[in-house]
């Protein structure tokens, strides 16, 4: 099984849809915190369903992944490190009990969506790293 996560942040319309297009993703799961923001352009949820179902890939909120917004709040004013953020992100995903809210086959050939340029200090890569630790057989890809 392959989970992918991408983030929108510097990426054009055309270069998002080509790496989703590319590596034959069948469901992107959004899992941001704000996922309406207007600054998001062609990612906003307004707008990104629709897209995507024109290159036949499905669309799911899944907000059961995205951080709170405290978290998130004492990350960005730097009241937290990244390190601190993380340990508190995984034992948010472990009270949610987020593993057995869901199907894994859901994720199968999925892209977990974020804001973040870059997965390493984005809580799409824990939540994708958090998958294996209760399922076998996951490859995990940042686009």
């Amino acid at each position: 099984m392959k989970i992918y996560t991408i983030g929108f942040a510097g990426k054009s319309a055309e270069e998002f849809f080509n790496l989703l297009t590319k590596n034959n993703i069948v469901k992107l799961i959004d899992v941001r915190l704000n996922n309406s923001s207007q600054l998001a352009g062609f990612a906003n949820v307004k707008h990104l369903p629709y897209f995507l179902k024109l290159h036949n890939i499905k669309y799911e909120y899944k907000p059961l992944f995205a951080p709170t917004k405290e978290l998130l709040q004492s990350y960005k004013n730097k009241s937290i490190s990244w390190e601190e953020y993380e340990k508190i992100f995984i034992n948010i995903l472990k009270k949610r009990k987020a593993e057995e809210k869901i199907d894994i086959n859901d994720f199968n050939n999925a892209v977990l969506l974020c804001s973040e340029k870059t997965a390493d200090k984005c809580h799409r890569r824990l939540s994708a790293e958090y998958l294996p630790k209760y399922y076998t057989d996951i490859e995990i890809i940042h686009l």
